[in-house]
């Protein structure tokens, strides 16, 4: 692995081959041909490099920035970061196609251009996707084998128009109930878009990594503030920041990785991916335990 930037990115750099998924169909449209803009949310950092391997990928970016002006300054970075996240809802409820939305720290897998997207594009109550997942859950499998499930965190996702025309509404239920300060709004969004009859879906496998180091809010406020991809749908199109820029900075990704990894997998044995009392009452428990240990397994 090694760093790339936005002037060495090329076809041989990137590869772009899509990586294996679940029994989802070959035929399915990718990403990057279904979705209608690629939304980048960031404060100060710098995006170059997201933005020029986004945009290789054949996907259209744009960079939104937070707001700083005075008002805000008394806010939590949690709640200036959802009133961010709720510009983007905007501009996406107003495309005629699904809005792909990432924060600056995200990482993608190469070739995430061609990987599948992860729902039916006709099915007409997708709200959310998740392509990075945090504390993940898998509710259900439809037929054609898309994860219907749960998620935290807003790293890399998918709105659909009318889920991100819903989801608009929750910044302002956020502001009513808590105010301005630190929130985990995040937390939910799933359930926000379900009660007003809405189906949210996960990844396979992570599209992509955290970057990011822990957020000092969340540690405030007794959250770990750490998370990673569990299981990746390839191989990152460049070195996360987390790793440092030391000489010992691939140590510490493959440890973080490696953590990560025992982590999805304790999370699935101890039956918090996939809940035991689920699958007890599952029609298809044979499936979900495929999808559940396939994604997993990884060579």
């Amino acid at each position: 692995m090694q760093y790339i930037t936005a002037s060495s990115i090329t076809a041989s750099s990137l590869e772009l081959k899509p990586s294996p998924q679940s029994s989802i169909s070959s035929s399915i449209q990718p990403l990057n041909q279904a979705i209608g803009q690629a939304l980048i949310i960031a404060y100060r950092e710098n995006t170059d490099r997201l933005e020029a391997v986004l945009t290789f990928l054949g996907f259209d970016c744009e960079v939104l920035r937070q707001n700083d002006s005075p008002e805000y300054q008394d806010c939590a970075a949690t709640y200036r970061c959802m009133l961010n996240h709720q510009r983007a809802w905007k501009q996406a409820a107003q495309s005629d196609r699904p809005t792909l939305i990432v924060e600056a720290d995200f990482v993608p897998v190469v070739g995430m251009g061609n990987l599948p997207l992860p729902f039916n594009l006709e099915q007409p109550n997708v709200g959310i996707c998740w392509l990075y997942t945090c504390a993940p859950q898998v509710y259900s499998l439809s037929t054609d084998g898309y994860a219907e499930g749960f998620s935290t965190g807003l790293v890399a996702y998918i709105l659909t128009p009318e889920g991100a025309a819903t989801l608009c509404g929750l910044a302002d239920q956020v502001t009513e109930k808590q105010g301005t300060g630190y929130c985990t709004f995040d937390s939910d969004i799933e359930k926000y878009l379900r009660i007003r009859g809405f189906k949210n879906y996960i990844a396979y496998r992570n599209y992509g990594e955290h970057g990011g180091r822990s957020n000092p809010e969340h540690q405030q406020n007794g959250m770990s503030g750490i998370h990673r991809a569990d299981v990746l749908a390839g191989k990152l199109a460049f070195l996360p920041d987390y790793a440092g820029t030391s000489s010992n900075r691939y140590w510490h990704f493959y440890q973080a990785r490696l953590y990560a990894r025992l982590k999805g997998i304790g999370r699935l044995l101890t039956g918090r991916f996939l809940r035991w009392k689920l699958l007890r009452y599952s029609k298809t428990p044979d499936r979900l335990l495929k999808f559940a240990i396939g994604r997993q397994i990884v060579f």
